[in-house]
């Protein structure tokens, strides 16, 4: 006998003795399955099936269907019997509430005096306790509410006081705002002078200067009480500068430099009270929106001033200005074109 025989024999052994094993527990679970037990109830009365022994080739119910396993539906004739004799007392007739007249109504009338008087009690202790709950919520004596004003007045309770701070309002000066405003109102204030192509000049020159050399004549402390008398005020371009009124206010009409020993110059504030000068010249800027307002006011201070200094009123060419030559330079600024660019 060869090795692989053997091996052979002892498998065929193997397998007959599992089968003998097989049959011989199949013929035990028959005999259990056929021995008499006694078939339990529950508190329905209907008997309690074993799972393993449930018939499953049945069409479920989906009455027994619980998390995805399905039983036959139990035999509930017998629960008939109790719902019709659960209805043959049943001798009130259907009762509903209506909210909009506010009491109950029944299509039949009952049939015992006991039940109605229960009945009635039954809705005045719910008419009570509905009015005492509605009190607390809203602090009212409940009348007729219905359940989405409760709700509402309950929600408005429940609501959080928020504290809201007042915006203040922005009243303090604001520097840059300042700078701002007033550059553009500068701007248009003293557009003559910043807009100017042309000047008409007029020089006053102390009498002692006229055939002399130049020398220091105008004090820089006296000429500061004359431009105040004449309502001239100092700005733009470190110049003395007269507007439309006196105040400083309104369109500039014309304008003023000092003549020092360096020729002329603007002024400096700083040190003009310890200045000394040795003339003065007057501008009309062209072209101007009111050239001949302009040029009449500055020949009006002009004529005033030369009186305080004692000088003398003369052109761009150091000719003393008589009454023909003002004529003829106020036709000039009223004709006056400005040149094409």
């Amino acid at each position: 006998m060869t090795t692989i025989q053997f091996i052979l024999i002892v498998s065929a052994a193997l397998i007959i003795l599992a089968g003998l094993f097989m049959v011989i527990r199949s013929l035990k679970r028959q005999r259990s399955g056929t021995a008499a037990r006694e078939v339990e109830y529950d508190k329905n009365g209907i008997p309690i099936i074993p799972r393993h022994e449930r018939n499953l080739v049945d069409e479920p119910d989906l009455d027994d269907t619980i998390a995805g396993e399905t039983t036959i539906a139990p035999d509930r004739s017998h629960l008939n019997a109790v719902m019709e004799e659960d209805s043959a007392h049943d001798h009130y007739a259907e009762t509903t509430y209506q909210p909009e007249q506010g009491a109950y109504h029944s299509s039949e009338e009952p049939s015992s005096p006991e039940y109605s008087d229960w009945q009635t009690e039954q809705r005045r202790a719910d008419d009570h306790e509905f009015s005492h709950i509605a009190s607390e919520l809203d602090g009212e004596p409940a009348t007729e509410r219905d359940a989405f004003s409760t709700l509402v007045s309950a929600t408005e309770n429940l609501m959080p006081v928020i504290d809201t701070a007042e915006e203040p309002s922005f009243t303090d000066n604001s520097p840059v705002l300042d700078k701002h405003l007033l550059a553009a109102a500068d701007q248009d204030q003293n557009s003559p002078l910043n807009n100017a192509t042309d000047n008409i000049n007029i020089t006053l020159l102390p009498r002692e200067n006229i055939d002399h050399p130049p020398s220091v004549i105008i004090r820089g402390e006296q000429l500061l009480k004359i431009v105040d008398k004449y309502g001239l005020k100092y700005g733009a371009m470190n110049m003395f500068h007269r507007y439309e009124n006196k105040d400083g206010t309104g369109i500039l009409w014309f304008s003023m430099m000092g003549i020092t020993h360096d020729g002329i110059a603007p002024f400096d504030l700083n040190t003009m009270p310890q200045t000394g000068f040795s003339g003065l010249v007057m501008f009309l800027s062209l072209p101007h929106p009111k050239a001949l307002q302009g040029f009449d006011s500055m020949m009006s201070i002009a004529g005033l001033v030369s009186r305080e200094i004692n000088a003398v009123v003369m052109d761009e060419n150091n000719q003393p200005i008589t009454q023909d030559l003002k004529a003829r330079l106020r036709t000039e600024v009223q004709e006056y074109r400005a040149p094409s660019r």
